[in-house]
């Protein structure tokens, strides 16, 4: 039997080299759709935390009643089953107190997620004034919030302060 010649070689190592390129790109394009995939899942629990942070803690006393609502219809789990139990003496403090607060969140961080669930701390700072025009100094506050998708939604499914 003859030897092979070296452009049935060259030609061997070519296309050889050739599948080698193409498994590297086919993984790297997978690994890029995953990358992509996670910071696209990433975004979306940092802004369902922020606008729960923001839902949560804003409060006009003139309309307590749809604020605790938007809570409630925000929320899930234990957390909205406590809170429900609570909103009617929840907007009663609101009202009496006279109070509106206004939030704002200064950043996310996502600690870990799955599919289904994450856990987001967020920083947020908050401004009390009231009828009588008083506002006290702006507070920061930390927390640790669970987020749990529901249907086509992510909601709050508890919320904690952290020291």
């Amino acid at each position: 039997m003859p030897r092979p010649g070296w452009k049935a070689l060259a030609a061997t190592v070519a296309i050889l080299c050739t599948l080698g390129f193409l498994a590297v790109s086919g993984w790297m394009i997978w690994k890029h759709q995953d990358a992509e995939k996670l910071q696209q899942q990433q975004a979306e629990y940092s802004a369902a935390a922020r606008q729960s942070v923001v839902t949560l803690m804003s409060l006009d006393f003139n309309k307590a009643e749809e604020d605790v609502q938007r809570i409630i219809d925000n929320s899930t789990g234990q957390f909205k089953t406590d809170f429900e139990s609570q909103a009617a003496d929840f907007v009663k403090v609101a009202q009496d107190s006279k109070v509106i607060t206004e939030v704002s969140v200064n950043s996310t961080a996502v600690e870990s997620m799955s599919d289904q669930k994450a856990e987001v701390l967020v920083a947020a700072s908050s401004r009390v004034t009231n009828t009588a025009g008083a506002q006290q100094e702006p507070r920061t506050w930390r927390l640790s919030v669970s987020l749990e998708r529901e249907g086509d939604q992510i909601k709050m499914a508890k919320v904690e302060f952290v020291p």
